[in-house]
């Protein structure tokens, strides 16, 4: 992989910000130092594992445990009948937002109700965690089965129209775009499907419980701390400070450890029950049964132009799912809303509920799949009209938001495709179908637009700094593989004027000033607005400090005045050191603290989005080799030119940026969940069946960054751990319909679409 890296004394003045930094957390992860949810030892120590129901809905009539109770080693089973309550899942609301970490709204051994295949319907708890598995393979429920809807496809037709939000809307239109459509001299009307995804995280879901009193300390692996603190405060009655959550390390999320899922609830719910530290793995199979994925969906775009490409209509329809026990809709024509500069628009989201697991966060919600089929309609359009695509989707670039007016805060499409097309080698693409060959495979090149909203959160931070010249960062903020200490401990060393390595970042721990959740792409510019604003307030209470000592060269001078380098206050050739100004006044440190204003920032916020649109975007390139004989799909090239905004870690940035690309390969050419029609039960619940991409699926990516600040940002950030992924899916069927002459519009693409 190559990777663009800033050159940033020269071009930004900083000394570590947009440098290609290792991550502090390597060492520790290479060695096997850092510990994981499940590698934290207590005496004492019990294990737990699931039953999970067999029907997708109905009720539980009898539930033999005897034959598990029986096995040596077990300590409890736990079911209905003689669990301690729960309070029940608070009801979503936007006024709260931690309430959308209820996974879903079923109180868990609280009833006999069962609401998809794969529920837990009792938890074992044993001394080890193979009596535990074995013991709940014992358990038998019998059930009273009640009708269910389980196949998407089949209750399509019961879907309703979705309700917009405080997050995203779900509905636009401007002119006529229906009018507009059937007068267009060129058009296109084409209808996508994508199925479900589920999470495969490299660590598994698991918990360790462990209550000393009323007081619950909770090593999980979690994407937001307080939102799990304040849920599991509500549904076991204890106060929010007697719950501590340690989270330093998390094996991968992307969405799914976002919410608090049944093994948490079960785990903490056990050793309650037993007065014992519980430990709770989950297996990758019951992951799948007890962890939400990707929704499917089904998806309309029809776009008319004139004979120059012009879009004079766009239209963007989705149908998508949520389970009749919670699930969130997605916001799959937020792309669409943005992108094209088209005069008649038409959006509508609808959802239909099923009696299954419910839906929940994965990289890109809403964009990742709505972008297939925006962009792959585009590129049938350009089919349609015997023109280049990159050369429509420039002819339809707006200069403002075609929706709402706004401005675009930073935009910078145009820049990325003329650098991707240059350096993809672009115009050596012969654009006829099939054309192309190298020996007996047939070539193809495609490309697509990626596109991801910047957001942001407020964070809590605390900056000390100790006389000896070293600095801690404390910020209850999440390590989810990103790299997300180094970034901030970078943007700390700049701010202050200190070496990198004397910059100690402390996060993970509930115990320290809260931060936001690591998703939305927005932990680092929400915690870097929090750092940048502590260390601004750690140097003024630094500078009060020298003002008052005689003959300091810094009295009378004020903060825009100085220059933070060299451990120290500088103003031109004159200053002093943190240890010079802390030794003159009696102190071994010196700290400073920032806290969120929950409030105040959401009113900010949405008089920002009245005023701008803010979005990561970016040009994606792809060349497939197709077997002419087996239609074999390969991936042989990538490069992806993104618009960022201002990129803190060269290599972290370019490593979430390549990732994403990854898993849209996935997205593309194999992974699907697949759901028996009749039971509901997924059939492939495990990485044997269930195909995710390997090294050898993978070619050279060529990743690209513009590294242009975007001044309404925190240092000019916006996130980079979604982007990467929107666009791939089309960017890889537009590929294929170059190579073959086939428009596939069913994901994945397998053989059997291209036979």
């Amino acid at each position: 992989m190559s990777v663009k890296f800033a050159e940033t004394e020269q071009t930004t003045g900083t000394k570590y910000v947009g440098r290609a930094v290792d991550r502090i957390d390597g060492p520790a992860k290479t060695t096997g130092e850092a510990k994981f949810a499940a590698e934290y030892p207590y005496p004492g120590m019990a294990y737990a594992a699931l039953v999970h129901a067999t029907i997708p809905r109905g009720r539980i009539t009898a539930i033999d445990t005897a034959a598990a109770r029986a096995v040596r080693g077990v300590i409890d089973v736990l079911t209905h009948e003689n669990a301690p309550p729960m309070k029940p899942a608070p009801k979503v609301s936007f006024l709260d937002l931690s309430s959308l970490a209820s996974g879903t709204s079923v109180n868990y051994l609280a009833t006999d109700e069962v609401h998809w295949n794969g529920q837990p319907v009792a938890v074992v708890v044993a001394e080890t965690p193979e009596t535990a598995r074995y013991a709940a393979s014992l358990v038998r429920p019998a059930y009273q089965e009640l009708p269910a809807a389980v196949d998407f496809a089949a209750e399509e037709p019961n879907a309703v129209p979705q309700k917009g939000n405080l997050l995203a809307e779900a509905a636009a239109d401007k002119g006529d775009a229906q009018g507009a459509l059937a007068a267009a001299p060129h058009s296109v009307d084409l209808t996508f499907t994508t199925p479900p995804h589920t999470h495969n995280a490299i660590e598994p879901h698991a918990t360790t419980a462990v209550w000393d009193g009323d007081r619950l300390t909770l090593h999980e692996g979690t994407q937001n701390m307080p939102w799990l603190r304040k849920h599991l405060a509500q549904r076991f009655g204890v106060p929010e400070k007697s719950i501590r959550v340690l989270a330093p390390y998390v094996g991968g999320g992307f969405g799914g450890k976002g919410s608090v899922w049944a093994g948490t609830l079960l785990a903490v719910l056990a050793a309650r029950a037993t007065g014992r530290p519980v430990r709770l793995a989950l297996t990758r199979e019951s992951v799948y049964h007890t962890v939400g994925g990707r929704t499917p969906s089904t998806q309309r775009v029809a776009l008319g132009a004139d004979a120059e490409g012009r879009l004079s209509a766009l239209i963007h329809t989705s149908v998508s799912r949520t389970g009749r026990v919670g699930g969130m809709p997605e916001n799959i024509t937020g792309g669409s809303r943005h992108l094209y500069a088209a005069p008649n628009i038409h959006l509508r989201q609808s959802t239909v509920q099923l009696d299954l697991l419910s839906n929940t966060f994965m990289r890109a919600p809403g964009e990742s799949i709505g972008t297939f089929a925006l962009e792959s309609a585009v590129d049938e359009l350009a089919w349609e009209l015997g023109m280049d695509p990159v050369e429509l989707r420039m002819r339809n670039e707006p200069e403002r938001d075609p929706v709402g007016g706004q401005r675009f805060a930073h935009r910078m499409l145009r820049e990325a495709y003329a650098l991707g097309a240059e350096r993809f080698g672009w115009r050596e693409r012969d654009p006829r179908p099939g054309a192309m060959r190298d020996g007996r495979w047939l070539v193809g090149m495609g490309v697509a637009t990626a596109y991801h909203p910047s957001m942001r959160m407020t964070a809590s931070v605390t900056i000390r700094l100790s006389a000896d010249g070293t600095v801690v960062v404390r910020c209850g903020m999440h390590e989810i593989g990103v790299g997300a200490a180094t970034v901030q401990a970078q943007i700390a060393a700049d701010e202050l004027g200190v070496p990198l390595e004397s910059v100690r970042v402390e996060s993970g721990d509930s115990d320290l000033p809260p931060g936001p959740g690591a998703g939305g792409s927005m932990q680092t510019a929400s915690v870097a607005a929090g750092v940048l604003d502590a260390c601004a307030k750690l140097k003024r209470t630094v500078l009060g400090l020298a003002r008052r000592a005689p003959g300091s060269p810094l009295r009378g001078r004020k903060p825009a005045d100085l220059e933070a380098r060299d451990g120290g206050l500088y103003h031109g050739g004159r200053g002093q050191t943190y240890a010079e100004i802390l030794a003159a006044a009696g102190r071994d440190h010196v700290e400073a603290a920032v806290k969120g204003n929950m409030l105040g920032f959401m009113v900010q916020t949405l008089r920002d989005r009245r005023k701008w649109v803010k979005a990561a975007s970016g040009a994606q390139f792809c060349e497939v080799r197709v077997d002419p004989d087996t239609f074999e799909v390969r991936i042989s090239r990538w490069l992806g030119v993104f618009d960022v905004g201002r990129v803190i870690n060269a290599r972290t940035a370019a490593s979430q940026l390549r990732g994403g690309i990854v898993m849209g390969i996935g997205m593309a050419l194999s992974e699907q969940t697949l759901i028996d029609h009749r039971t509901g039960r997924i059939m492939n619940p495990s990485l044997a069946e269930y195909h995710v991409p390997v090294h050898a699926d993978i070619p050279h990516i060529d990743v690209h960054y513009l590294d242009d600040a975007d001044p309404t940002m925190p240092l000019g950030l916006r996130g980079v751990g979604e982007v990467g992924i929107t666009g791939v899916a089309a960017a890889v069927a537009n590929a294929v319909r170059h190579a073959t002459g086939k428009r596939v519009l069913d994901l994945p693409i397998t053989l059997d679409k291209l036979v």
